[in-house]
């Protein structure tokens, strides 16, 4: 089973889908979950709704934003470089020195200005080399307002990967390994979610059509098991993660009373998420119409938002029982 999720990760994480620009993601996640669910379509925000009908009368709506971070051209100066600006949290340090790829194929490195340049160096004062010697030449491949993604390079480390656009593809896998066995008297919506990078905008829009009585969120979070890093609960192989808080939500005690109450019944370890910063689109679930029951469960990653997030691959598969576990539930906390 790891093999073929790992796989699934790999799929999911190099291919093209910057926020706003998800057509190529959302193409594959829809194929990948076609077979799983009874129908499927695709809103005007770009996010992919797949139902699996049920007989409840309840609906739970499973989540996780298939768009990843990028940058978008600004300018192309008289040599040819691009300048740009960041589509989502873009780390400048992060950013320096790595190649990327535009959606036609393109590939590029960035790197920074030499003049009286000084540590931390800024955004403003990178740009994007495409290999071409002046502006006639750059515009025959890249435009104004084109995106750029980290350039993919899947590292299998065993039980751990590391890849850009972990954050959130592979939650993505865990929602699409979830469909394969999830039987509940409950519709399910699996939605991937778009512009999530730039505000959880899609998750908004997918919300209030769908108007769930449950929702299920999964994103990464933070993890503090490197040197000299933060001081934070969470930690790569410790399980899957049941949010509290973070700068966009606070779970509700009932939300997280069921949570704690479903991965006991089925012996699935969890590790309790306090998160100091970010945001997820648990909070657009939460925040819809009048309010509803919503939770996240998350993914411990390193170096979020770079080219080398790194998570295990058995807290991802302990995560996709976990949320089959939650949707399966015939008494909802719902409020």
């Amino acid at each position: 089973m790891l093999s073929e999720f790992k796989e699934t990760v790999r799929k999911v994480t190099e291919c093209y889908g910057p926020s706003g620009r998800e057509d190529r993601a959302a193409q594959l996640l829809a194929d990948m979950i076609r077979p799983y669910v009874d129908e499927i379509r695709r809103d005007a925000l770009g996010s992919v709704i797949g139902v699996k009908k049920g007989t409840s009368g309840k609906k739970v709506m499973l989540s996780a934003h298939m768009d990843q971070i990028g940058l978008i051209v600004l300018d192309i100066d008289d040599k040819g470089f691009a300048r740009f600006a960041p589509v989502g949290g873009i780390d400048p340090e992060m950013t320096l020195g790595h190649d990327v790829v535009f959606e036609n194929g393109t590939r590029g490195v960035i790197s920074c200005e030499e003049k009286d340049v000084k540590p931390p160096v800024k955004l403003k004062q990178m740009f994007i080399d495409i290999g071409c010697s002046g502006r006639e030449e750059a515009e025959k491949k890249i435009a104004v307002g084109d995106i750029c993604v980290y350039a993919p390079h899947f590292v299998d480390m065993g039980e751990r990967v590391a890849c850009c656009a972990l954050d959130d593809r592979i939650c993505c896998a865990i929602l699409v390994e979830a469909m394969k066995t999830i039987k509940s008297s409950h519709d399910i919506y699996c939605v991937f979610t778009s512009q999530e990078e730039v505000g959880c905008r899609g998750a908004k829009a997918a919300a209030y059509s769908i108007d769930p009585d449950f929702g299920i969120n999964l994103d990464v979070t933070g993890s503090a098991d490197t040197p000299e890093c933060d001081p934070m609960p969470m930690k790569l192989g410790e399980g899957p993660t049941v949010k509290y808080i973070d700068r966009s939500a606070v779970i509700t005690k009932p939300v997280i009373d069921f949570m704690h109450k479903v991965a006991d019944k089925h012996r699935i370890k969890v590790q309790n998420e306090v998160l100091p910063y970010g945001g997820t689109d648990a909070s657009a679930v939460q925040t819809t119409k009048g309010g509803k029951a919503a939770c996240c469960v998350s993914v411990a990653t390193r170096y979020i938002h770079s080219p080398i997030e790194t998570a295990d691959l058995n807290d991802c598969l302990a995560a996709a029982e976990f949320v089959r576990a939650m949707a399966e539930e015939a008494e909802l906390p719902v409020e």
